[in-house]
């Protein structure tokens, strides 16, 4: 179990950047719920979810899965404050993603970096930073599948016809029920390890 530990440190901190960043594009149309909420801080705590943060991701470590991933409790959003509220949701959906997308390709330049300068950074170092690298890609894949409430239900909403996007709104309720659903069927095994492998490829060669 201890050496899951830095797993789980990387797990944490990127799911909380990943909120954080939702807030923050929310607050930059507009909408200060979450600001005023408490919830642009790195601090862990404000943004714990008992199932996402800390049983999930405990029982994938516990039981060897090969992939690692969590979500924090989500950041509160007000689109009543967007001018284009449906535009303004699919932005704020896409920069949890994307943060986690940076951060792969920011701790993927590091390892190049150090990897091409022959620089000794210890094995510790070398080991969070390639867990920073496969972390946040499955992060980032995971939250873009288009299911909601996940992060890509809210990305292609504004390039639905109206109809179609009142009848996919209304699988909200039972989102978490399909995301199980397909999680016991092996669905996102298939989905996320190849783009995942992909990433990895693209990101650090080989």
């Amino acid at each position: 179990m201890i050496e899951a530990l830095p797993k789980l440190v990387i797990l944490l901190f990127s799911i909380v950047v990943h909120e954080v960043a939702h807030g923050y594009v929310a607050l930059r149309q507009g909408d200060p719920t979450a600001r005023d909420a408490g919830r642009l801080t790195l601090n862990l705590f404000p943004h714990v979810d008992l199932f996402g943060t800390i049983l999930l991701p405990g029982f994938l470590l516990l039981t060897g899965s090969s992939f690692l991933f969590g979500w924090a409790k989500p950041v509160p959003v007000d689109p009543r404050y967007f001018r284009n509220p449906v535009r303004g949701m699919a932005l704020v959906g896409l920069a949890g993603p994307a943060v986690n997308i940076a951060l792969a390709v920011a701790a993927a330049i590091v390892i190049r970096i150090v990897v091409g300068a022959n620089i000794n950074i210890g094995g510790a170092v070398a080991t969070m930073l390639m867990y920073a690298v496969g972390i946040n890609i499955v992060l980032a894949t995971f939250n873009m599948v288009p299911i909601p409430p996940l992060d890509g239900s809210r990305v292609i909403l504004p390039f639905l016809p109206r109809e179609a996007a009142l009848a996919y709104r209304q699988l909200e309720p039972y989102g978490f029920l399909i995301i199980f659903g397909l999680m016991y069927i092996g669905f996102f095994r298939y989905v996320i390890g190849p783009v995942y492998g992909i990433v990895v490829r693209l990101l650090l060669g080989g």
